[in-house]
């Protein structure tokens, strides 16, 4: 069974409540949703989140074939679908915002298709993290549409997909005026 926050009589302990590693390690679910704990990050957990695709990514792009690394993909979203539903639940909040194993998935996403050079992985980020935060429709629309943990990682993939068209877009100017 997965180990609940500490139940109080406040109607915003949901919002207020701050996991610790000890609540993290209680359950795989909690371990995958905080992405092994860097959901407890003070600062921007969101940020850090996102920032941890990147040793992913260096580790796993050499290693996979490219089909393996899409299935890969599709494996930690589904899986995401779990650990994050099970976790929002625990936590009595369906998007905590520790839970950043969404960032780290839809970020792995979007370098797998980002030309493999330090300005455009900055550009990236950069882009993912605008859209993640500023969630424009129809990010912001599939956020309060689907609150569980489907609804979790599906915004994160819609930022990832407009990540991905601004760096198409950009990639497409820079061919056609010659800059490459």
């Amino acid at each position: 069974m997965i180990t609940s926050p500490p139940d109080t009589n406040e109607p915003s302990q949901s919002d207020a409540f701050k996991p610790s590693w000890g609540l993290v390690y209680s359950h795989p679910a909690y371990i995958i949703a905080f992405t092994g704990g860097v959901g407890l990050s003070r600062f921007a957990p969101g940020t850090m989140g996102t920032l941890a695709a990147f040793p992913l990514f260096w580790l796993l792009y050499d290693q996979l074939r490219p089909i393996e690394f899409l299935l890969l993909i599709d494996v930690m979203f589904i899986i995401g679908i779990w650990a994050c539903g099970l976790s929002g639940k625990g936590l009595d909040n369906p998007d905590h915002g520790g839970m950043v194993w969404d960032e780290t998935v839809a970020f792995l996403l979007v370098l797998y298709f980002t030309p493999n050079e330090w300005i455009w992985q900055l550009a990236a980020f950069a882009l993912f993290r605008l859209f993640d935060i500023a969630k424009p429709q129809p990010i912001r629309y599939y956020e309060q549409r689907f609150k569980s943990g489907f609804g979790v990682m599906f915004d994160d993939m819609v930022a990832a997909f407009f990540t991905l068209l601004c760096l198409a877009a950009w990639r497409s100017w820079v061919l056609m005026e010659g800059y490459v």
